[in-house]
């Protein structure tokens, strides 16, 4: 059965209200499609700080995430992971190269999150989660993720060191206008796919997000991914950054949004739950 594992530790947040972001998504879905979460970490004030500050600072909770999508990864179930920042996926990355070692990483950002501590300049570890992933910079929870299994979707504001890197690497990179279905087709091929969204990746006015930039995706474009990609190769989804309003209407059109794009996989995914459980009654 799905199962959400909700970050609500503070991972570098430098926005006050990410952590609620990553509960209200949960909520919203486990509202709609019944499912149960896994919450990990307890929240803490947001901090404009750097990474040396930061990432000790995430240690419990990372580890907590490590931990949970261990053992979701391990009993075959789609891994669906909800979190305040990019920066929580230092702990999912090196599990999903592990044991997922063919897998394709679709990125979906607006940023490239390819930084290491050499070249970036606002000092945010969310910048750098793809880089010390790949083992461009020692994090201390893991890499093996090889740059060739990532594809950098809807990437549009990307520092020049940073670019570099990236070419370097071998990271592909579908900008915002190249992002179709056939495309992301092509780049996954027969591979496993796991799939994340910082919701910067949007233009801006669709959904709050810390460091939103000019033309980016529609919703409907990424409904669009997930529509096209096949089930048996989808292995988890993190969804990101959502900025939660201390308006309740706003925060609803924003789930709602959310809920739409991701109903492609979760209609489906817990439809066969539900099948599930009425052939082992049955049985």
């Amino acid at each position: 059965m799905l199962e959400l594992i909700v970050s609500q530790g503070r991972v570098a947040d430098r926005a006050a209200r990410m952590i609620e972001g990553a509960a209200l998504t949960a909520k919203a879905l486990q509202d709609r499609y019944e499912l149960r979460s896994r919450v990990i970490g307890r929240p803490q004030p947001h901090a404009n700080d750097d990474w040396r500050v930061s990432l000790p600072q995430a240690q419990e909770t990372l580890l907590g995430l490590r931990a949970a999508i261990e053992d979701s990864v391990k009993t075959g179930q789609l891994t669906v992971m909800l979190s305040n920042t990019c920066s929580a996926s230092l702990a999912s990355l090196p599990v999903v190269a592990r044991e997922h070692p063919d897998a394709v990483v679709l990125w979906i950002d607006a940023h490239g999150d390819f930084n290491t501590p050499a070249t970036t300049d606002s000092g945010y570890l969310g910048g750098m989660v793809l880089a010390g992933a790949c083992g461009l910079w020692e994090s201390g929870h893991g890499a093996g993720l090889r740059p060739e299994q990532v594809v950098l979707v809807g990437a549009r504001d990307i520092d020049a060191a940073e670019r570099q890197l990236l070419e370097t690497a071998g990271v592909r990179i579908i900008p915002p206008a190249q992002t179709t279905p056939a495309r992301i087709l092509e780049a996954i091929g027969d591979a496993p796919v796991w799939v994340h969204i910082d919701w910067d990746v949007l233009e801006p006015g669709f959904l709050p997000a810390d460091y939103s930039v000019p033309d980016g995706l529609r919703p409907d474009q990424i409904r669009a991914l997930f529509q096209a990609i096949p089930a048996d190769q989808l292995r988890g989804i993190e969804l990101a950054e959502f900025n939660a309003s201390t308006d309740p209407v706003s925060n609803e059109k924003s789930l709602s949004i959310i809920l739409d794009i991701v109903a492609p996989v979760f209609e489906p995914a817990t439809a066969r739950d539900v099948a599930g459980m009425n052939d082992e009654c049955a049985a």
